[in-house]
Parts: C-alpha cells; structure tokens; sequence
C-alpha cells in the first residue's frame, strides 16, 4: 500500500507543498508488528511513471509487492522550482560552468529530516526508531546526500544506497567530512555507478576511489560497485535495487 500525501518545508520552500509517499507493507493493517524505514530522495520518481520526471521511475512498487521484504519507504518530492533541487540536494555551495552558482541546503534539508520528518514518521506509524532499523537512499544528488547523511547523521542512519551519486561535487569537502566523522564500524553503505555514465573513466573514476578508501579506512562495510554498461537513469537504477537491498540486509520474504 502506498499512501500520498502533501507535506511543507518552511525553512527550504516556505508554504510551497511537494508530495510525500509512504509505503507500507501488505500486512500492516493485519498485525502489530514494527518496521524498519527507509527513507528516500526524489520520491516523485521512486514508485510511479505517471509522477516521474522523465516519464520513468524506478519501479520500486513492483520490487517491494514481489519481495516483501517488511519494510517502510518514506520518500520525499524534490524542489522543482530552478535549481532548487541541486540546492536542497548539496551540502555545500558550489560553482558550475552550465549552472553558475549553487547555494548548499543540504544540511538545512537533512536537520528537516531528522528533526520533523522522522519524529513524525515514528509518531504515526508502527516503525522501529532506532538507528540500526533506520536506512536511506537516493541517486544522483540524491545520492549524494545519501553519503552525506550516512555520514553527517550516522547516528540516525546505520544503513545507505548511494547510487550514481554526485560526487563530483565538492570533493575535497566530502573527503574531510569522512574523515572527521566518527562513523559506527557497523555502518553499511552501498555506492556504485555506471560505466556508461558520463565522465565514469576520468574524474569519477579518481573520486570514487577516493571515496571508497576513506570509508575503508573508516571500517565502514562499503560494496563499491561499478554497473557494466550504466547509465544515468530510472531504468538502469531499477535494476539495481535487488543489489543494493540485498547489501543492505533486506532480505526478500
């Protein structure tokens, strides 16, 4: 089952909603068990084709009926609004040729999350709060923020699937993040990227070593994994689900 809804961020698009789904298990109106969550960015592209940008989604609808695997989605609609959701999406400002000059949200974003949103996910339904049941994900710049929170907010998240993630983005700050941080030794991250993606063979290809070793050095249980022949897309992001859940411990009914 999966419920819409409309939510705010006052703090990031004031009175303005962006839609917000959830995704209950089956048999949760039949029982009074708890779940763990996780939590989801670009969620307008996470379930449905009719509400993905591009006309794709990642079809996690269908992977969570066929699989089961008792669990909580909680996704959350972008900004659309200009480059608001590279904004909401990047914990530091940034420049770029094509989209000139970045103004990072990103930690506004996530206190939002762990402040309000989740308090209020625990508060209405039936999950299991605590840090070792809680997981996020996201791709792209989402992605991003999935190894930003994992990081920044490893005492609310054990668990994170950084797909593509934009790490071209403020590099250097990602690294001594990393490294400052005290992440948990029982921290599992997966990150990969497609070896069709643009720029996967130069820069990229440098920076998620980076990356990945500085997680390493942390203990962090890391799957880095290149996608033979990925793309940057809904289409090639669906096919990894089964990948990234099974790495991070969602095992299937």
């Amino acid at each position: 089952m999966i419920i819409k809804d409309f939510i705010q961020i006052p703090a990031l698009s004031g009175k303005e909603k962006r839609r917000l789904y959830i995704y209950l298990p089956p048999e949760y109106d039949n029982n009074t068990e708890s779940y763990p969550v996780m939590y989801m960015f670009d969620g307008h592209n996470v379930f449905f084709d009719e509400d993905a940008t591009y006309g794709k989604c990642w079809g996690m609808k269908d992977y969570l009926e066929q699989t089961n695997p008792k669990l909580i989605i909680v996704a959350v609609e972008c900004n659309h609004e200009g480059n608001m959701r590279l904004s909401e999406y990047s914990p530091w400002n940034f420049e770029d040729k094509q989209l000139g000059k970045i103004k990072g949200l990103g930690k506004l974003y996530m206190d939002w999350l762990v402040t309000k949103l989740k308090p209020e996910v625990d508060a209405s339904l039936r999950t299991k709060p605590g840090r070792d049941y809680t997981s996020i994900c996201g791709s792209s710049m989402g992605g991003l923020m999935t190894v930003y929170a994992i990081t920044a907010y490893n005492h609310i998240f054990s668990k994170g699937a950084a797909l593509s993630p934009s790490l071209w983005c403020k590099p250097e700050n990602m690294l001594q993040l990393i490294h400052d941080s005290a992440i948990a030794e029982n921290t599992i991250l997966y990150m990969d990227y497609g070896s069709a993606e643009s720029g996967y063979k130069t820069r990229m290809k440098y920076i998620l070593k980076q990356v990945g070793d500085a997680f390493l050095d942390k203990n962090v249980l890391l799957s880095l994994r290149i996608v033979p022949g990925g793309k940057h897309c809904e289409a090639c992001w669906e096919q990894q689900i089964p990948v990234f859940m099974k790495c991070l411990d969602y095992p299937k009914d």
